[in-house]
């Protein structure tokens, strides 16, 4: 999940509530695109950490491009 020393790891928040979608940052996630069990958003503006303990199973992959959004939309609410 992350090759870092560190224990814990940052996560956003997904929502399956695809009216989400519309606020700014958030990014939609088909689940096509990334084996997830359906669309969801990534709600950007809820960050949480986690001890990577906490972390079981890897559920889908957020392609490149989506991710490269996903950073601007932290971004975004951090005010950068």
């Amino acid at each position: 999940f992350n090759r870092s020393q560190i224990a814990t790891v940052v996560c956003v928040v997904l929502t399956s509530n695809l009216r989400w979608s519309v606020a700014p940052g958030n990014v939609m996630l088909g689940a096509k695109h990334t084996g997830l069990d359906r669309d969801s958003v990534v709600n950007v503006s809820q960050l949480v950490t986690l001890d990577k303990r906490q972390l079981i199973e890897r559920v889908g992959k957020v392609p490149k491009k989506q991710m490269e959004s996903v950073f601007s939309g932290i971004d975004l609410v951090m005010g950068r």
